[in-house]
């Protein structure tokens, strides 16, 4: 008999996230089957101390119930203390920004989460890391539960175009979009880029003359059909807490090239032809050396399907039902 609700608490959603909200809806699907769930997304947006006490003074807890914060507003845990499970997915915003502004997100976001909390999960040795030099007198309650393949994400096998399609996602300063498109410059491609353009990356575009379509805040179904229509997914991040897309390009059936540091390199495996992400040479040999030999990109193919099956939903469940765990909070 169902004796315990977890409640998932999330972000405000708005139409450019994604990546948090699917992988717990998906967790959430299968948790059913053992516990009863409730969804509460919080009713203010946005890391002022003003909206940060509005979300905290809007709820209540239950003691009998367990309070999953997966992540983005890891001050939630002020709220629930004790009842609470934390997911951090990455700490870089702990590490940027001025003296003032690390000082806030490691108070709100870390240091004091970490105090309240039961216990808290990370998506990759790699965080884990990094998070236990923020909070070495909490690292007794950081454990490892890696993310999930999406279960909409599913193989799609296709041939690989003379001239690819190159899906690049995310544009935000940590994604490297600038580096990869003047490695792909005067290569004969076709873009895909997902995520919102800042002036310079469309002037760079424009001067490189390269061929692309552009997408924004679009549904994770559009991302999964980005995938399905690509031949190679180009992510050769500078930081990641995990690094999603690597994983689902692999499961869809696509040759991936990223990074030879941090999670990526961690979560990649063998199934990604791995570069230094700081050197535009580099994903450019990389990115050709794709195109050119089939037998090496399907080596990387059917590599990538070995390493995405590890990230199972069914594994992520189990972590959160034993060694977090959910049974014992």
């Amino acid at each position: 008999m169902m004796t315990k609700t977890i409640h998932y608490i999330t972000r405000k959603r708005l139409p450019s996230y994604n990546s948090i909200e699917e992988l717990f809806l998906a967790i959430r699907a299968r948790v059913k089957d053992t516990y009863a769930t409730q969804w509460i997304p919080l009713r203010y947006t946005g890391a002022s101390p003003v909206r940060i006490l509005k979300n905290i003074c809007s709820v209540k807890a239950d003691p009998a119930n367990i309070y999953h914060i997966t992540g983005d507003v890891h001050y939630m845990a002020l709220a629930y203390r004790k009842r609470a499970i934390l997911t951090v997915h990455d700490v870089d915003s702990a590490f940027t920004g001025s003296f003032i502004k690390r000082m806030y997100v490691r108070l709100f976001w870390f240091w004091l989460p970490a105090l309240f909390v039961k216990k808290i999960t990370v998506i990759s040795e790699f965080t884990k890391q990094q998070l236990t030099a923020i909070i070495p007198s909490f690292a007794h309650k950081i454990t490892v539960v890696y993310n999930p393949v999406n279960p909409k994400i599913l193989p799609h096998i296709k041939d690989f175009n003379v001239t690819p399609t190159i899906l690049l996602l995310g544009t935000k300063s940590n994604k490297n979009l600038e580096r990869s498109l003047q490695a792909i410059k005067d290569i004969p491609c076709k873009v895909v880029i997902v995520g919102e353009l800042s002036a310079t990356q469309t002037r760079l575009l424009a001067t490189s003359k390269i061929s692309y379509t552009h997408k924004q805040n679009i549904p994770f179904d559009a991302i999964v059909t980005c995938y399905k229509q690509a031949d190679i997914v180009c992510f050769p991040s500078l930081y990641e807490g995990f690094g999603m897309p690597i994983i689902e390009a692999q499961a869809t059936g696509r040759v991936v090239l990223s990074s030879n540091i941090g999670a990526m390199k961690e979560i990649a495996g063998t199934g990604a032809h791995l570069v230094d992400p700081y050197s535009v040479a580099a994903i450019r040999e990389g990115i050709l050396k794709i195109m050119k030999d089939p037998l090496y990109r399907e080596r990387l193919i059917a590599n990538g399907f070995t390493n995405a099956a590890k990230y199972s939903l069914d594994n992520t469940v189990r972590s959160y039902m034993r060694p977090v765990s959910y049974t014992h909070l």
